[in-house]
């Protein structure tokens, strides 16, 4: 069976190379094209990139994925399947070229989280579990037949890159496992309209913004927890120490603990001994800061930075 790959960042590897150690013959490999990152503006290879180089695989990166030469290219590998883990939306051209049709790994239990961001929402919302699903994609996102689907749990305090680690390694399973079945014509799929009901409330995983990560302090402790391990190590919460004269100094947050208590405090309160302890109150209790990052600064935990940094006792959090 020949098999084309498409994907882009560290995610997608561990697909590809358990596809690849299995044996099945992989025609050709799409990612994205290369680009300047970090602040020396270097040019940047994907991850998918560099395994396919290392392993000499047909390697293609499309700016357009309806260009004619392309689909050209990719009529010519006539391909029984293609296999999409984070990859960009495909054209019908695209999608419905292969005899099998094509695939996607999802990092959710659709259609529950349709979108870019799974991860991050499920846990940002306080889930306790998510999943895995392969589908066959349509026209529309996230909303084909479902193949095969996994449970997975959250733990409390598990972080983003926890569950993205976890997810990659099994997510890489679930592929081999979707492409085994398609191969032996053991797939029975299920449109995701039959697991749909009035009762159910469908939650989306849209694309993470920079307003997203900003900490609202009104919020409860544990909405304020959910955020910061939902969006750590990246893109990382943040927030803005505001002086009396209203000078702000933006921060990450990458790690924080919770007391829920009463209090007399403003929301956005600091409480510091400036030696071992920060922390801020909101209306249900108070958020210890333990990993943070000033911009320009490197991540450190709080004893370190309060050795270097003094907070003003008239200063809030914004």
């Amino acid at each position: 069976m020949r098999i084309i790959f498409m994907g882009t960042p560290e995610f997608a590897v561990p697909s590809l190379d358990i596809l690849f150690k299995s044996g099945y013959k992989i025609s050709a490999v799409i990612t994205a094209p290369d680009k300047p990152a970090g602040r020396g503006k270097k040019i940047s290879e994907s991850p998918v990139k560099k395994f396919a180089l290392q392993t000499g695989l047909n390697l293609l990166q499309p700016q357009n994925l309806k260009d004619p030469d392309f689909i050209q290219k990719l009529k010519n590998f006539n391909a029984d399947l293609q296999i999409v883990v984070a990859f960009r939306m495909l054209p019908e051209i695209v999608w419905k070229m292969p005899r099998f049709g094509t695939f996607n790994l999802h990092a959710s239990l659709l259609p529950q989280y349709r979108g870019a961001a799974p991860m991050n929402w499920a846990i940002i919302n306080g889930e306790t579990e998510s999943g895995l699903t392969t589908f066959f994609l349509d026209k529309l996102i996230d909303t084909g037949e479902i193949i095969f689907n996994e449970k997975i749990l959250i733990s409390p305090d598990e972080t983003l890159g926890e569950l993205h680690d976890e997810m990659m390694i099994k997510g890489a399973e679930l592929v081999l496992k979707t492409t085994k079945a398609i191969q032996e014509g053991n797939v029975k799929p299920t449109k995701q309209n039959m697991l749909l009901s009035s009762e159910i409330e469908i939650k989306p995983a849209p694309k993470i913004h920079k307003t997203d990560c900003k900490i609202n302090w009104n919020n409860d402790c544990l909405k304020i927890y959910n955020l910061v391990r939902g969006l750590c190590p990246y893109p990382a919460a943040f927030s803005e120490f505001v002086s009396i004269d209203n000078k702000k100094i933006i921060f990450k947050i990458f790690k924080v603990s919770v007391e829920e208590k009463n209090h007399k405090f403003l929301s956005g309160t600091i409480l510091s001994d400036n030696k071992s302890f920060l922390k801020i109150a909101v209306n249900d209790g108070f958020v210890n800061i333990i990993e943070l990052q000033l911009a320009g600064k490197k991540k450190m935990n709080v004893f370190d930075f309060l050795r270097g940094f003094t907070v003003p006792e008239n200063w809030k959090v914004d």
